[in-house]
C-alpha cells in the first residue's frame, strides 16, 4: 500500500472518530490538524507558493471563527477556504474559479487516483518462506493449547470460572467493536474516506492547471475567421439580427454603432431612474407621508440589483473581444464609464433603501445581504471599468472579483449575526417593531439576548387576543416557545461530547447555567 492510501486511510478513520454523531466544533481543529499536515506531507512544494500560505493562514482564521461563532456562515467560509487551500498547494493555480474546477475533478476521480496511487509491493520470497514455516510450526502448539484448556475448564472450577470472565469479556468487546461499526457509520466511515481522498489525492488530469496557465489577464487581439467566430452563441444572435452586417471588414464598425446607440438610450432611461432616486429616496424620503414611497422601497430592492448585474453582463458582453481595439471606440467607451457611473449612483439608492429598510423594519439576514451584495457589485462595477480603460480580459475580471467574495465571506464570518440581530431587533423596540416569529428563527446562539427580553415576550402575549397555532403548536406563545427551546438546546448538547466543543455554545450554556438552573437540571 502507497503512503498516500495510507494517510487517506488513517484520515477517514480519523474522520469516523471525531465527528460521527457530532456538531462541527473541536473536532475541526484536530481534522484541520491532519489535513493540513498530510497535504505539506504529500506536496512538500506547497511551502513555496504564496497563494497556498495564504489560503492556509486565511483557512486557520476561518476556523477559529468556527471555534469561536460556530455559525453557518463560518463552517461554509471555512469549508470553501480548506478546500481552495488544498487546491492551489496540489496544483498551479491563480484563478479560484479553476482552482474549484481541479478539486471539482479530484471529487470526480477519485476511484481512478486510488487506482494509481494503490501499487502494492511485491512480497520478498524469503519473508514469505517465514510467514509459512511460522504458521507450520504453530499448528501443533495451539492445538494442543487448547484441547488442555477444554480439559482444564471441565475438571477446576475456579479455571471455569475464570475462562468464562474471560469469554463474558471478549463477548462484550466484540459486540462494543461490531456496533461501532453500523451499517450507518460504515457508510459515514466511506463517505470520510472519499472527502479526506478528494482533498488529499491530486488526479493526474491537469486540465484547469493548463486552462489557468495559458489565461491571461491582458486582452489580447485575434484575428479569426468567419467559420471560428460562428461556433458562438453571441455572433449567431447577432447574426440573426443585423444579417451581412456582421461579417465581412465593416462589422467591427456596425457593432460599435449599435454599442453606441444602446448605451445612449439606456444610460438617457437610467437617468430618469436616477433623478428620481435622488429626488424621493436621496434627499425627500418620508416613510410615514407616502406609502408608495415604502413599495418603493420595499419592492424595489430585487429589481434594481438584477438591472445593476444586468448591466455588469452587458458591458462584459460589449468589450468582450476586438472590440476593444477598434480605434473609433471613444464613444463606446465614453457610453460604458457614464453608465458604470450612473449604475454606481443606483447603488447608493439601493443602500439607502436597504438602511430605511432597516430603520423601520429591523435587522434580518437578507437586508445584511443586501449589504455585502452592494460590497460585490461595487468591487465589480469597478473591475468593469479597469476592464474597458486598461483592455483586460474576462479571465481577469472573474478571477479578482472571486477573491474579492472570498475576502468578503472571511470578514462576513468574523461576526456572530443572530444574537447581534436580535439585540439590535430589542435595543430598538421603541422604533422597529420586532418580528417575534423571525426572532425564534434565529439559531441557538441568540436564545440568551431573547432571553433577557423576556418582559417584552410576554407583553406580547398578553397583547394577542386569540393564540396562532402551526402543526399544533401555538407560535404566539412566546414565554413557552422559549422554554422549549432552552430545553432541546440542553438536551441537543447533552449527547455531545468535548469533541463538538465550540465557544459560543458554551457561552449560551454558561448563561444558562447561571440564570437558568431549573432548566438545566431537566426540571
Amino acid at each position: 500500500m502507497r503512503k498516500e492510501i495510507f494517510i487517506v486511510t488513517v484520515g477517514a478513520l480519523l474522520f469516523n472518530i471525531v465527528f460521527w454523531e457530532e456538531q462541527l466544533g473541536m473536532n475541526a481543529l484536530l481534522f484541520d490538524i491532519f489535513i493540513s499536515a498530510a497535504i505539506f506531507y504529500l506536496y512538500p512544494e506547497a511551502k513555496g507558493k504564496k497563494i497556498a500560505s495564504l489560503l492556509f493562514i486565511t483557512q486557520l482564521a476561518c476556523l477559529s471563527m468556527l471555534l469561536i461563532h460556530n455559525s453557518d456562515l463560518s463552517k461554509v467560509t471555512f469549508c470553501i477556504t480548506l478546500m481552495l487551500f488544498a487546491s492551489f498547494a496540489e496544483y498551479v493555480h491563480r484563478s479560484p474559479w479553476y482552482a474549484g474546477g481541479s478539486f471539482l475533478l479530484n471529487i470526480c476521480l477519485l476511484p481512478a487516483s486510488i487506482a494509481h496511487y494503490w501499487k502494492p509491493k511485491a512480497v520478498k520470497t524469503s519473508r514469505g518462506k517465514l510467514v509459512i514455516k511460522i504458521i507450520r510450526f504453530a499448528v501443533i502448539p495451539v492445538f494442543l493449547f487448547f484441547i488442555f484448556f477444554i480439559i482444564y475448564q471441565f475438571s477446576n472450577s475456579v479455571f471455569a470460572a475464570l475462562a468464562n470472565d474471560l469469554a463474558l469479556q471478549a463477548e462484550r468487546f466484540f459486540a462494543n467493536f461490531f456496533s461501532w461499526f453500523s451499517i450507518a457509520r460504515l457508510f459515514f466511515l466511506a463517505a470520510g474516506f472519499y472527502l479526506v481522498g478528494s482533498i488529499l489525492l491530486k488526479t493526474k488530469i491537469n486540465y484547469f492547471t493548463a486552462r489557468d496557465s495559458f489565461s491571461s489577464d491582458d486582452l489580447q487581439r485575434k484575428r479569426r475567421d468567419i467559420k471560428e467566430r460562428s461556433h458562438e452563441v453571441i455572433f449567431d444572435i447577432v447574426v440573426g439580427i443585423l444579417g451581412k452586417s456582421a461579417r465581412g471588414i465593416m462589422a467591427l464598425k456596425n457593432v460599435n454603432t449599435i454599442g453606441i446607440v444602446s448605451l445612449f438610450l439606456l444610460n438617457l432611461l437610467l437617468l430618469v431612474v436616477n433623478i428620481i432616486d435622488v429626488r424621493f429616496i436621496w434627499f425627500d424620503f418620508d416613510f410615514n407621508r407616502n406609502a408608495n414611497l415604502y413599495k418603493l422601497v420595499h419592492e424595489g430592492t430585487e429589481l434594481l440589483i438584477v438591472s445593476i448585474v444586468l448591466a455588469m453582463l452587458l458591458l462584459i458582453v460589449l468589450f468582450r473581444g476586438n472590440l476593444n481595439f477598434y480605434k473609433r471606440n471613444k464613444w463606446l467607451k465614453l457610453g460604458a464609464y457614464a453608465w458604470i457611473l450612473q449604475n454606481l449612483v443606483l447603488v447608493v439608492s439601493v443602500l439607502l433603501r436597504d438602511y430605511y429598510y432597516i430603520a423601520f423594519f429591523g435587522l434580518a439576514y437578507k437586508r445584511i445581504g443586501v449589504l455585502f451584495f452592494l460590497f460585490a457589485v461595487l468591487t465589480g462595477l469597478a473591475t468593469v471599468f479597469i476592464k474597458i480603460h486598461f483592455k483586460k480580459s474576462n479571465y481577469f475580471l472573474f478571477r479578482v472579483n472571486a477573491w474579492a467574495v472570498i475576502v468578503m465571506l472571511v470578514f462576513a464570518s468574523a461576526i456572530n449575526w443572530d444574537p447581534m440581530i436580535a439585540r439590535y431587533n430589542f435595543n430598538h423596540n421603541d422604533k422597529v417593531p420586532v418580528d417575534l416569529q423571525f426572532i425564534f428563527r434565529l439559531s441557538d446562539k441568540a436564545l440568551p439576548v431573547i432571553d433577557q427580553h423576556i418582559a417584552l415576550l410576554r407583553e406580547r402575549e398578553r397583547a394577542v387576543k386569540v393564540h396562532e397555532y402551526s402543526l399544533g403548536k401555538c407560535i404566539t406563545c412566546y414565554t413557552d416557545r422559549l422554554s422549549e427551546r432552552k430545553k432541546a438546546f440542553i438536551e441537543k448538547q447533552r449527547h455531545y461530547s468535548w469533541l463538538s466543543w465550540n465557544f459560543a455554545d458554551y457561552s449560551v450554556a454558561r448563561y444558562f447555567r447561571a440564570n437558568n438552573t431549573n432548566v438545566l437540571s431537566g426540571k
